[in-house]
């Protein structure tokens, strides 16, 4: 029970990646919000007795307010795991078009960016916190006719190195985890074409699953993990070269 007394929010909570390292968290003791924009999905998780939020994370005024009101009722918050995203359109960069380009940055880079900054103002005071942001292995090589999916989690990368940094003079810790292909619901997203091309990549010859994320995740979350900030882990299945 590692996470016994544990109050966590995960965004994207309510289906794929995100519920599975919900479900691992609880099952280990912690108390979980899930934070997700589909009421459907919503509804469904929460019988697995963790805390519902149907909420907008583009939304900055929502995102304050909401983790403050779930850090009260929680007792406390010390765990922000970041899995909202949305892969936006398979096409190229001369075909992409703007009205995606921005909602793929709103959500993948401002949205995160508004958790990240809410949580750590929050978990300051108290000195200790876990933050985990999903990233990709698209942001480390840039998947072809996935610029907007690619360039958005390069950003989080790039972001979560920055604010571990900044939290060095406390115990926060701010780590990311960049996948390859996972299967789950994100996959609804994407053309045939591009799924066959993400699992060409992977020398395992097959797709990770929410499970083994959420296995990585939970010990970043840890007190175990605690010499351990402003890194990137690859779960890549041999692809990541970096």
């Amino acid at each position: 029970m590692r996470f016994e007394n544990r109050k966590a929010i995960i965004t994207g909570g309510a289906s794929g990646i995100g519920l599975a390292i919900a479900r691992r968290m609880a099952s280990e003791g912690a108390r979980v919000t899930l934070w997700d924009i589909s009421a459907e999905n919503l509804d469904a998780a929460a019988q697995d007795g963790l805390r519902p939020r149907q909420i907008d994370v583009t939304d900055a005024a929502a995102v304050e307010a909401g983790m403050a009101e779930d850090m009260q009722a929680m007792g406390g918050l010390d765990t922000l795991v970041c899995s909202a995203g949305i892969t936006g359109p398979n096409t190229t960069v001369i075909d992409y078009p703007l009205e995606d380009w921005l909602n793929v940055q709103n959500l993948n880079v401002n949205g995160l960016f508004y958790c990240n900054k809410y949580a750590a103002a929050l978990m300051r005071p108290g000195g200790f916190g876990r933050i985990v942001n999903i990233a990709s292995v698209a942001g480390k090589e840039g998947n072809p006719n996935a610029s907007a999916y690619s360039a958005s989690k390069a950003a989080v990368i790039g972001l979560t190195k920055s604010l571990g940094k900044e939290l060095c003079d406390t115990e926060i810790t701010v780590n990311a985890v960049a996948p390859a292909a996972v299967e789950s619901p994100i996959f609804d997203q994407m053309t045939a074409e591009h799924i066959a091309y993400m699992k060409s990549k992977i020398p395992m010859n097959r797709f990770g699953t929410p499970e083994e994320i959420a296995a990585m995740v939970c010990w970043l979350t840890s007190a175990e993990a605690s010499f351990t900030t402003g890194a990137v882990f690859d779960q890549s299945g041999g692809r990541a070269t970096y």
